[in-house]
């Protein structure tokens, strides 16, 4: 099992869900985040003074995912958060962390069996 933590352009994520869907992965949690990287921010004036906005608006996907689908996960993703052809800068990340256990409030069940359907 992994933990797949994906940032994105929030103007992204009905393209990115579109895509996962087609691979069927459908849970995930969304959360809104800010950040930088290269981009760096930019310069905004308001009222004649100058403001250096450092901190973009992203979202955060966390996508569990059992082996089989970790692939297809980061492909969807990377396809439909890119850019046009070549991406931008500020596209987001895609991070793959080991996932050592997980549990169905539920039911109780745990493992690869608690994240499917």
């Amino acid at each position: 099992m992994k933990l797949i933590v994906a940032t994105i352009r929030p103007e992204a994520l009905e393209t990115v869900q579109r895509a996962l869907a087609e691979r069927d992965v459908y849970l995930m949690t969304v959360s809104d985040v800010r950040g930088c990287g290269l981009q760096r921010g930019y310069t905004e004036q308001y009222r004649g003074t100058e403001f250096q906005i450092r901190l973009l608006p992203k979202l955060k996907l966390e996508i569990a995912v059992n082996d089989a689908f970790v692939e297809a996960t980061i492909e969807a993703i990377v396809h439909a958060a890119r850019s046009g052809e070549t991406g931008q800068i500020g596209d987001g990340k895609i991070f793959v962390l080991p996932l050592d256990d997980c549990v169905r409030i539920r039911t109780g069940e745990r493992g690869g069996q608690a994240i499917g359907p």
